[in-house]
């Protein structure tokens, strides 16, 4: 017998419960269907288990997409002041980390029973283990799982990206899309650890654990933030952010001494120029084990001003070429997706097939690290679930 809805979201993450929420506060009835056996699994590993739920500095910058300018209206019209006075609304307490990042003080836990009592209260329908084996469209949507059937004038899509597959992310919403005839945009890993080339590898990937505050740069946009050395290339802060904008073949640089003149000292005659005391110096800046190294392989041949000028270059412009990505088991996100022309900024419908919406981050919309994406699924699912 098939069940009758108004609407059927597919995915029980961040974006789908912020949807059926919206939805179901406005007398809409409501399903959704998870395929794992609970909801909100991103959300309980994320932030280290304290769940980055939002950013207070959010703006349509902190975003990629072929489209820079489609999330602004959605962003626009729920904000992180929104999710923090949901969360206010549940005493759930929550600190300021670096640079806007809000985590809850407890755990991520918190987070998701917050959206299970919304959802409870707004008389929400959720389905947990319902793997979808087949979605059709002729009057209404009619969708079918393993052991049951259910229709409804509209479909939300909210079934995230491949990023972290252990935890069941799948193409099903690439794959749906494809079927509708939507156009995709390439998905990659997003915010994801950068693999070394050899011989940079073996020259560095001993001091795995070493991290340093640099400036990663490529493709004409940077971030200062924490580099961290691992065992088979490069991440921390630094290096996921600028993983995003990163494609084979394009040079990485990074800055390891921000706003620093490592060799300032030499000018003065005084101070006598060599190895030794350029260590000192390095190592005012880097981790000693780092700034050893990093001599090994860059320390001037000669002590002219030029060889001084041309290492204080180096310094400021380590140029890297890696040999590719840690991949989708790695990646906090998925980049490119759903391409945004196929939708309405304001309600995520999209625009030739009514009824049928796509929202998070299935969507070509990434955000920077450091709880942009959740504000992503937060926003794109407000403005699906109004316009239900």
């Amino acid at each position: 017998m098939t069940q009758k809805f108004d609407a059927l979201i597919l995915g029980g993450g961040a974006a789908g419960l912020m949807c059926a929420i919206e939805a179901g506060q406005r007398g809409r009835r409501v399903a959704v269907l998870e395929h794992a056996d609970r909801i909100g699994k991103k959300i309980l590993i994320s932030g280290g288990g304290r769940c980055n739920f939002t950013n207070i500095h959010c703006l349509p910058e902190n975003f990629l997409s072929a489209n820079p300018h489609f999330a602004k209206s959605a962003l626009a019209r729920y904000t992180p002041a929104d999710f923090i006075a949901l969360v206010e609304k549940h005493r759930i307490r929550y600190h300021e980390k670096t640079l806007g990042q809000l985590f809850c003080d407890g755990s991520a836990r918190e987070i998701v029973f917050m959206l299970e009592e919304e959802c409870r209260a707004a008389n929400v329908s959720t389905f947990l283990n319902s793997k979808i084996r087949e979605v059709s469209r002729d009057a209404e949507f009619r969708v079918r799982t393993a052991n049951a059937e259910f229709s409804a004038p509209a479909v939300v899509v909210a079934t995230g990206g491949l990023s972290i597959p252990k935890i069941g992310a799948t193409s099903f919403g690439y794959d749906l899309a494809r079927q509708f005839g939507l156009k995709i945009r390439e998905p990659r890993p997003g915010l994801v650890p950068l693999v070394l080339a050899e011989p940079d590898r073996t020259r560095y990937c001993d001091l795995a654990g070493v991290s340093a505050d640099v400036i990663a740069s490529c493709d004409g946009q940077q971030f200062r933030e924490k580099m961290l050395i691992t065992h088979r290339g490069l991440s921390g802060p630094a290096i996921l952010q600028i993983s995003s904008y990163w494609e084979n073949s394009l040079p990485l640089n990074i800055d390891l001494a921000p706003g620093r003149q490592v060799t300032e000292s030499f000018h003065d005659l005084k101070v006598p120029r060599s190895v030794t005391s350029l260590r000192s110096e390095l190592k005012n800046i880097l981790p000693a084990r780092f700034a050893d190294r990093w001599l090994e392989h860059h320390a001037p041949s000669t002590w002219t001003n030029a060889a001084l000028g041309e290492f204080e270059q180096q310094v400021h412009g380590w140029s890297l070429r890696p040999s590719g990505t840690e991949g989708f088991e790695k990646a906090e996100v998925t980049a490119g997706g759903i391409d945004t022309d196929e939708l309405s900024a304001k309600t995520m419908e999209c625009r030739r097939i009514p009824g049928l919406y796509f929202i998070g981050e299935v969507v070509d919309v990434t955000g920077h690290l450091g709880g942009f994406n959740f504000q992503w699924a937060w926003a794109s699912g407000a403005a699906a679930g109004r316009a239900l």
